[in-house]
């Protein structure tokens, strides 16, 4: 439910941020020792070489960066529950503004331990006495044959104040300056935009779902040579960072910072060309089961069956959530329990809230999940979602020292569909209602459809578009158009009408301005069905190994973590598996549908 004020809300639907700090006051003592006390950092500078001033900054910065992490989080979530609050405002910006002052003081660590010569940097890396900070050295050191030289580093500095302005002016053209016409829907008129054109691709009629995706995409047509002269230019920014920093390419180099294997994102794409015929039968099964005579690229996201949603209070969902999770364990329960008695969640929207939700890890505390919680399934699998991004952040945080503490962003969703997963196979395997059975089935047809297919596509189309920049060939908007119908064409098939418009989906993604992270939900996915598979199937071993996974963080390249919990993405197994899973829920459907 909403509530008009946060002071309507029981105490126990909000997060209690006093186990950061009791009172403001707390807030405001910390922040002014941590004002006086990161300055100390700067008297290392010059000195970084030496061993013993080298482990001394290392410590230092630990104890400096804990506060940091603390004030920050208090902050920003005080902030995020009520943004109209003029003292919560300010502490935000406050912090903001301190955190950017502590950024531009410590800017001279990173070229400091880069100019550290090889071998001296590998007996710190050896010496147990940097146990924690092997990780972080050992990056430098690998790192360090893409270190320009003091004069080149300040130029590509420069270069880059400008270039990463494709994304920000692509924001802004998005966000305000492409107008999108009203429509009429059951006879009111409809200003459109990205949220209603979301919600009108689950209306019920076709002939609404037409104009909506119709009219959307005319905005971006009229604006497509300047969306592609956009795009055009943040991928020869890619390029042209690659190139002068000596990676092969810009994929290589994205890659490489994430600490992932190019043989990962190859394995994806080689995998998904030859799992397309699971995807292409659910398609020809969803234009059956519509009735239609022709399936559009719009009717892809409505609902097939109706009056199948679970609905349910809060605390109903809590413990479907729990129950769901059983197959992890009475010490992972307990951990979950917790978040639920102990005010780490903050559950109910109000006007001033911010919307959506999140799970926000403090060092030293626990994690904080913030929820807009409604009755719908969406907003279960919410729970179970935003609780798997906080257990993760709890298992590592745990077990590792805080300078290890944080994982990758390529496992970062993992934990988090690992438990959706969960949940859903303890709904399928309990629900007595065929049609909400039906829906389920649907649910989990279409998460893989629009997280594994859909991502890896984009994932492809970008791997096509910076590999025409790096071998000379213009990106304009015909070319582009015509590589992403091909990828559309060979994803959904047959049984469905690619409708002209979708050509120009490619304009509207704002992912593509972060080159080569939209594979990483793919890898999430497929990663996340193989353990909760696993997990199901093997039991108590699994749920070991998975559980070593989650404790971590940032100990392993995330590749290698994978590994520990079971699932090898260099090799075919796990795209196996997921296809697997996908063909066996189709043919339920298919059965129940009979």
């Amino acid at each position: 439910m909403s509530y008009t004020k946060r002071s309507d809300i029981p105490e126990k639907y909000k997060w209690n941020l006093g186990d950061i700090y009791p009172t403001p006051a707390d807030w405001e003592k910390e922040f002014a020792e941590f004002a006086a006390e990161y300055p100390k950092l700067v008297e290392f500078q010059g000195k970084l070489s030496d061993r013993d001033s080298l482990l001394d900054f290392l410590k230092l910065s630990d104890e400096v960066e804990l506060k940091l992490d603390r004030l920050f989080g208090y902050a920003h979530m005080d902030y995020d529950s009520d943004v109209q609050d003029p003292d919560k405002q300010a502490r935000y910006s406050r912090v903001y503004g301190l955190l950017t002052k502590y950024s531009e003081a410590t800017s001279f660590v990173s070229p400091e331990l880069s100019a550290i010569p090889d071998e001296k940097l590998q007996s710190f890396i050896d010496d147990p006495a940097f146990s924690d900070y092997d990780v972080a050295l050992a990056n430098v050191l690998r790192g360090k044959a893409h270190i320009l030289s003091e004069k080149e580093e300040r130029l590509l500095a420069g270069v880059g104040s400008f270039s990463g302005q494709f994304h920000e002016v692509f924001n802004r053209l998005d966000s305000g300056d492409i107008k999108f016409d009203k429509i009429i829907v059951d006879g009111q008129e409809v200003q459109l935009g990205h949220g209603t054109y979301s919600m009108l691709l689950q209306h019920k009629d076709q002939a609404v779902r037409k104009l909506a995706f119709e009219t959307y995409y005319k905005a971006y047509i009229e604006k497509i040579n300047t969306l592609a002269g956009l795009y055009e230019g943040s991928v020869k920014a890619d390029c042209f960072s690659a190139k002068a920093r000596n990676f092969g390419s810009a994929m290589e180099k994205a890659l490489f910072y994430e600490q992932v294997d190019k043989s990962v994102y190859d394995n994806l794409i080689k995998c998904m060309h030859t799992s397309f015929a699971p995807l292409h039968r659910y398609i020809a099964l969803r234009k059956k089961l519509m009735g239609v005579e022709t399936l559009n690229m719009y009717d892809l996201y409505v609902a097939i069956f109706e009056d199948a949603d679970i609905s349910c209070e809060y605390e109903e969902a809590c413990e479907l959530v729990k129950k769901g999770l059983a197959p992890l364990g009475k010490d992972y329960l307990d951990v979950v329990q917790q978040a639920f008695d102990n005010r780490w969640i903050d559950v109910h929207e109000t006007p001033t809230k911010r919307s959506g939700a999140y799970s926000s890890g403090v060092s030293g505390v626990h994690p904080y999940m913030l929820l807009n919680y409604q009755k719908t399934t969406h907003d279960i699998f919410t729970i179970a979602h935003e609780m798997g991004h906080s257990m993760h952040t709890y298992y590592s945080s745990k077990a590792q020292p805080f300078s290890k503490e944080g994982y990758k962003i390529f496992v970062a969703e993992v934990a988090s569909t690992c438990n959706e997963v969960l949940l859903l196979k303890y709904l399928l395997a309990t629900e007595k209602d065929v049609n909400v059975k039906k829906y389920l089935l649907q649910y989990y047809l279409d998460m893989l459809r629009t997280t594994m297919y859909r991502q890896a596509m984009f994932a492809e189309f970008e791997q096509i578009s910076h590999a025409m920049v790096e071998a000379g060939q213009p990106l304009t908007a015909e070319a582009m158009c015509n590589e992403y119908l091909k990828l559309n064409k060979m994803y959904y098939g047959d049984a469905v009408h690619h409708n002209d418009e979708i050509k120009y989906e490619w304009a509207r993604i704002p992912h593509f301005y972060r080159a080569f992270y939209v594979y990483k939900y793919s890898t999430g996915i497929i990663s996340a069905v193989c353990i909760a598979e696993k997990i199901l199937k093997e039991g108590a071993p699994a749920v070991a190994d998975y559980k070593k996974f989650l404790s971590l963080g940032g100990s392993m390249d995330p590749v290698s973590e994978l590994k520990v919990a079971g699932v090898d993405l260099t090799s075919s197994e796990p795209f196996d598996i997921v296809t697997k899973s996908f063909e066996d829920t189709l043919a339920q459907l298919e059965e129940l549908v009979k």
